[in-house]
C-alpha cells in the first residue's frame, strides 16, 4: 500500500492555500479544540473517497471556502515495498512513477457542489491539473475501485473513516466482524476472488435453477390457463351446438308436439261442449215450461194481493167506522164513570179539592215526562241529524277540541278511532269492548312535538293518553288473535298493539276456560289476568269504522220509534186526565154531578148499552183487518217470491239464450281455428325428418326439457351466457396448447440440466471453501502473532482463539475470532465486555489497529487516529508511541495542545495548528515542525 507524501489544500474550508509535509512515519497534528485538526483528516479522507466525521461531508467545506472552486491534492509513493514484492501499488492503474499525484477537484454546479478525481503520474501541480480533459477525471464510485486496487481496500477504509473521539471502536467490533475485518485485511485476494467466484457461480446457477423453475411454473400456469381456456372453449362449442339444436330442432318440435296436443285436447273438449250444448238445449225447454208455470203461479199470486188489498181496505174502513161509532159512546160512558166519581165527593169540598189537586199532579207528572220524551227525542234526532253525511262517528265535543288546538300548533297527530277497522262483524262487539278505552287516544305524527303536545293536553285537562313512540301494526298477527280482524291504517302504540295480540278469540266462555291464558267470546266477555267481565258496549256507541255508523244509525231509529210510542201513549193520557181535570174543576165551581146524571141519564144508559156491542163490532173488525194484514203480508212476500223465482229463471233463461248463441259462435269459431291448426300441424310434421318426431325422440326431448317454455327459457338462457360470459371463441387454442405442452416439457428438462449443472457448482464452491478454509486459517494465525507481538510492546497478554472452521457456509458464516486481553495480570477481559478502563479500551483497539496495518512482508499503508493519547498515562503514552514507531505504517494522529509533551515524541513531523481570528477571512498557516534526519536515526 502506498505512503502519503505531502498535501495541497486550496479553498478548503477557512484554508486559502497551504502544502503540508507527510513524508514521515507519524506524522501528528496539535492544536487547540476548533482549531481544524478534523478539517485537515476529513481533507485527506475526501481525497481518498472516504465519508467525513461527526456528519459533515465535503460540501460543507467547499461552502465556507466561498469560493468556485476547491482543490485538494496529495502526492504518494509508488515505490515497491516489502521483501518479497517489486510490484508498485498503482500499477494496476498504469502508473509506474515513483510518485503518483492524486487530486480532487470540487466544483459549485448550481446550488449544489460536485466532486471528480484525477490520478497522475508525478508530482503534478495544480496548474497543471486544470487543463486535463473531462474524460480523465472519475467520480466517486470509479475512484474508490483506483484506490481499492493500489491497496486501499474498504477494510482499510472503514478503518481510516472513524471519527474523532471512537479509536477504540475496532474493540467494539463482534468477533464475527472481526474475524471478517482480519481476512479482508491479510487473506489471498485471489483465494477470496476464487471462493467468490465459486459462490457467485453458485449463486448464478441457483438462480438459473430457480430461473428455470419460475419459467417452468410460468410455462405450467400458462398450461394450465390454456387447459382453461380450452375447456372455456370446449363449453363454448358445446353451447353453440346445443343453441343450434335448441333453434333447429328441440323448441320447433317441442312447440308442434304442444300444439299437436292441444289441437286433440281442442278437438275432445269440442266434442265435450256439443254434448253440453245438447243437453243445456234440453235444460232451456224445461227452462222455458217451468217460466210459462211461474208466470201464471206470479199473476195468480198479483189477483190474491189485490183481492187481499181490497178486502184490507175494505176492512180497515170498517175498523175505522167501528172506532169512530164507538168513541162517542165509549166517552159518554167514561163521563157517566167520573160523574159518579165526583157525585161521591160534591157535597166534601175537601175531597172534591184533593181529587183536583190529586189530578193536576197526575198531569204534572205526564207533562214531565212527555217533556223528557220528547227532549230524549230531541236528542235522538240530532245524533241521527249528526251522522247524516259522515263516513265515521264523530268524537265527543271535548276531543274535537283539544284536535282543533293541535293543528293549530301544527302539531301533526290521528286518533285511534280513526285508524282502525274492524274486518269481521262477528266479532264486532268484541273489539269495540276491547277497544273502547283506547278510543281516543291521541298518536302524534312526529315524536318530537310531545313536549309541546303534552303541555297542551295539561292545559286542557285531556283525559285521554298522548302518545308519541308509536309503530306500525305486524302484517302476520297470531290467526286465534284479536288483532287478526282489524285493520290498521296508520301506526299505532306498541303497547296496544301487543294487548290485542295477547288476546285470543274463543267460541264461548266454556272453551276460553279450557284453554286458559287471555280470551274474549264473540259477546264480549273478556278475561284477562284479573280475572273475567263483560265489555259489551251498546251498537248506538259503536265507534270503528263505517259499520258502526250504520249500527249507531240503526239503533238510534230503533229508540226514535220506542220514544214515538211513549209520546202517544202519553198524549192519550194526557187527554183523558184534562177531562177528568176539567170536570172536577167544573164540580168545584158548582155544577153539579148529580143533576148531570140524572139530565142525561137516559142518554147514559143507552151509551152503556150499546158500547160492548160496539166495542165487539170494534175488536171483530181490527182482528178482521189484522188477520186480512197478515194475510196480506204473506201474499205480498208470496207474490214476491213468485217474481223473483220468474224473474230469476226469466234473467237464467235469457242468459242462457246469449250463452248458447255464444257458445254457437265459439265452436264454429273454434272448430274452424283446430281444423286450420290440424292441417297446419300435419303439414309441418311433414318438413321435419322423420326420426325427429318419433315417440322415443318426443319422449326424450320431454323427459330433458319437460316443454317448448322450458327449451325457449333454456335457449334465452344459452344466449345471455354466450353474451355476458368469459368465452373462449378462439379456434387455434387447441393448437397453442399442443404447443405450450411442448414447451413445458423442454423447459422441465432444462430445470433437470440446471440442476445437474447447480450440483456441479455446489461441488465446485466445496472445494474453493476448503482452499479459503486454509487461508483463512493462516490469515488468522498471523493475525493473532501481530496483535500477540503489540501487546508484548505494550505489556498486555493478548490472546486470541483460533475459530472453529468447517467447509460449510454456515458454519463460516457464525465463525468468531475472540480475543482477549490481560491487563496487569488482572485477568482476561474480552473486546466489548465493559470490564476494561477508557485507557485500556484505547491500546485494545489500537493493538487491534496496528495489528491490521503490521506485515513482514510488505510494509506500507497509512491509517488516521484521532486523539489516540485521550486516555493515557505517560508511560501508557511512551509504550504506544514505541510500537506505532516499530511498525512500518505511516500514521496521521491528532492531538489537542497538552502539557504532556510525550505525546510529540514518536512525531516524525509535527502540524500545529491555530484558531481562525473572529475577522479574519482565513486561518492562519499551520505550522510545520520536522525532525532532523540525524535526530530520526
Amino acid at each position: 500500500m502506498f505512503h502519503l507524501q505531502s498535501l495541497e489544500l486550496l479553498q478548503w474550508d477557512y484554508c486559502q492555500r497551504l502544502t503540508l509535509p507527510l513524508d514521515g512515519a507519524i506524522i501528528t497534528v496539535a492544536g487547540p479544540n476548533g482549531s481544524g485538526k478534523t478539517t485537515l483528516l476529513d481533507a485527506m479522507r475526501t481525497l481518498l473517497g472516504l465519508d467525513c466525521s461527526g456528519g459533515r461531508n465535503y460540501k460543507t467545506y467547499a461552502r465556507h471556502a466561498n469560493a468556485d472552486t476547491t482543490w485538494l491534492r496529495a502526492v504518494v509513493d509508488n515505490r515497491p515495498h516489502g521483501r518479497q514484492t517489486s510490484s508498485r501499488p498503482f500499477a494496476r492503474n498504469l502508473l509506474y512513477a515513483d510518485q503518483v499525484t492524486l487530486a480532487c477537484r470540487i466544483d459549485r454546479n448550481g446550488g449544489d457542489w460536485q466532486r471528480r478525481y484525477l490520478m497522475a503520474d508525478g508530482d503534478v501541480p495544480i496548474e497543471t491539473l486544470i487543463e486535463a480533459p473531462d474524460k480523465d477525471w472519475l467520480g466517486i464510485e470509479h475512484w474508490r475501485k483506483r484506490l481499492e486496487g493500489a491497496g486501499l481496500s474498504r477494510a482499510i477504509a472503514r478503518v481510516l473513516a472513524l471519527e474523532q473521539g471512537q479509536t477504540d471502536r475496532l474493540c467494539e467490533y463482534s468477533p464475527k466482524e472481526l474475524l471478517r475485518l482480519v481476512f479482508d485485511v491479510f487473506g489471498d485476494q485471489e483465494v477470496l476472488d476464487r471462493y467468490e467466484e465459486a459462490r457467485r457461480h453458485l449463486r448464478e446457477q441457483q438462480a438459473e435453477v430457480e430461473m428455470a423453475e419460475r419459467e417452468l411454473a410460468h410455462g405450467r400456469a400458462q398450461l394450465a390457463e390454456l387447459e382453461a381456456r380450452v375447456t372455456q372453449y370446449r363449453q363454448y362449442r358445446i353451447r353453440l351446438r346445443e343453441r343450434e339444436e335448441l333453434a333447429a330442432e328441440v323448441v320447433p318440435v317441442l312447440e308442434w308436439h304442444e300444439d299437436r296436443r292441444a289441437v286433440t285436447a281442442g278437438l275432445n273438449e269440442l266434442h265435450r261442449q256439443r254434448l253440453q250444448h245438447a243437453a243445456q238445449k234440453r235444460q232451456r225447454a224445461q227452462d222455458q215450461a217451468e217460466l210459462l208455470r211461474l208466470l201464471e203461479a206470479r199473476q195468480a199470486a198479483q189477483d190474491h194481493v189485490l183481492e187481499l188489498e181490497r178486502q184490507n181496505d175494505a176492512a180497515q174502513a170498517a175498523l175505522q167506522q167501528a172506532r169512530d161509532a164507538e168513541r162517542p159512546v165509549e166517552d159518554l160512558v167514561k163521563e157517566a164513570e167520573e160523574l159518579q166519581k165526583l157525585a161521591a165527593i160534591e157535597g166534601d169540598a175537601a175531597q172534591l179539592s184533593d181529587r183536583v189537586r190529586d189530578l193536576e199532579s197526575q198531569k204534572s207528572e205526564l207533562d214531565r215526562r212527555w217533556h223528557a220524551a220528547n227532549d230524549q227525542r230531541a236528542r235522538i234526532q240530532s245524533g241521527l241529524d249528526g251522522l247524516r253525511g259522515c263516513h265515521q262517528a264523530p268524537p265527543p265535543p271535548e276531543v274535537q277540541r283539544f284536535q282543533r288546538t293541535l293543528r293549530q300548533q301544527e302539531i301533526g297527530h290521528h286518533l285511534m278511532a280513526d285508524v282502525i277497522e274492524i274486518t269481521d262483524d262477528a266479532w264486532r262487539d268484541a273489539a269495540e269492548g276491547v277497544l273502547r278505552a283506547a278510543r281516543w287516544v291521541v298518536v302524534l305524527d312526529n315524536p318530537g312535538d310531545e313536549g309541546r303536545a303534552m303541555a297542551l293536553a295539561e292545559k286542557e285537562r285531556y283525559r285521554h293518553y298522548l302518545v308519541a313512540d308509536a309503530e306500525r301494526a305486524p302484517s302476520t298477527p297470531p290467526p286465534d288473535s284479536l288483532l287478526a280482524v282489524l285493520r290498521f291504517t296508520d301506526t299505532a302504540p306498541g303497547w296496544l298493539l301487543h294487548q290485542l295480540a295477547q288476546i285470543r278469540r274463543v267460541a264461548d266462555t266454556q272453551a276460553g276456560a279450557r284453554a286458559g291464558g287471555e280470551w274474549i267470546t264473540p259477546q264480549a266477555y273478556w278475561r284477562d289476568r284479573r280475572g273475567g267481565r263483560s265489555v259489551w258496549v251498546d251498537p248506538s256507541g259503536h265507534q270503528f269504522g263505517a259499520a258502526a255508523l250504520t249500527a249507531r244509525a240503526e239503533a238510534l231509529q230503533g229508540q226514535l220509534a220506542q220514544v214515538d210510542g211513549q209520546l202517544t201513549e202519553l198524549a192519550q193520557r194526557k187527554r183523558t186526565l184534562q177531562r177528568e181535570l176539567d170536570a172536577a174543576r167544573r164540580a168545584g165551581e158548582g155544577h153539579r154531578a148529580a143533576e148531570a146524571l140524572i139530565r142525561n141519564s137516559e142518554a147514559f144508559e143507552q151509551a152503556r148499552q150499546q158500547w160492548p156491542t160496539l166495542k165487539q163490532a170494534r175488536i171483530e173488525a181490527g182482528e178482521r183487518w189484522q188477520s186480512l194484514q197478515e194475510a196480506h203480508t204473506k201474499a205480498v212476500a208470496g207474490r214476491t217470491r213468485a217474481e223473483n223465482r220468474y224473474e230469476s229463471l226469466q234473467r237464467r233463461l235469457s242468459d242462457t239464450e246469449k250463452d248458447a248463441e255464444r257458445t254457437e259462435r265459439d265452436w264454429q269459431t273454434r272448430r274452424q281455428e283446430l281444423r286450420g291448426r290440424a292441417a297446419a300441424s300435419q303439414t309441418l310434421r311433414r318438413r321435419f325428418p322423420a326420426h325427429w318426431t318419433t315417440v322415443e325422440k318426443r319422449r326424450a326431448l320431454i323427459e330433458h326439457y319437460q316443454n317448448a317454455t322450458q327449451a325457449r327459457l333454456r335457449a334465452e338462457n344459452l344466449e345471455r351466457e354466450l353474451a355476458e360470459g368469459q368465452w373462449e371463441t378462439d379456434a387455434t387454442v387447441e393448437e397453442k396448447l399442443l404447443l405450450m405442452q411442448t414447451t413445458a416439457g423442454d423447459q422441465a428438462t432444462r430445470l433437470e440440466t440446471c440442476k445437474a449443472r447447480n450440483a456441479a457448482a455446489v461441488t465446485a464452491v466445496s472445494n474453493a471453501r476448503e482452499r479459503y478454509i486454509d487461508v483463512l486459517r493462516a490469515t488468522v494465525r498471523r493475525y493473532r502473532k501481530n496483535i500477540t507481538d503489540l501487546g508484548t510492546l505494550a505489556g498486555v497478554e493478548v490472546v486470541a482463539d483460533l475459530p472453529h472452521l468447517d467447509n460449510d457456509d454456515t458454519v463460516l458464516r457464525q465463525a468468531e475470532l475472540k480475543v482477549s486481553f490481560n491487563f496487569d495480570g488482572k485477568g482476561r477481559i474480552g473486546l466489548n465486555d465493559g470490564e476494561a478502563s477508557g485507557g485500556q479500551q484505547v491500546i485494545k483497539s489500537l493493538i487491534l489497529l496496528v495489528g491490521l496495518l503490521k506485515d513482514d512482508d510488505m510494509s506500507g499503508g497509512f491509517v488516521f487516529i484521532d486523539e489516540p493519547f485521550a486516555h493515557l498515562d505517560v508511560r501508557n503514552i511512551q509504550l504506544v508511541g514505541h510500537f506505532l514507531k516499530s511498525t512500518r505504517a505511516q500514521y496521521v494522529l491528532t492531538t489537542p495542545i497538552t502539557h504532556n509533551v510525550e505525546v510529540f515524541e514518536p512525531a516524525d513531523i509535527t502540524l500545529v495548528t491555530s484558531k481562525k481570528p473572529r475577522d479574519a477571512r482565513w486561518a492562519p498557516p499551520i505550522g510545520v515542525l520536522q525532525r532532523r534526519a540525524e535526530a530520526a536515526v
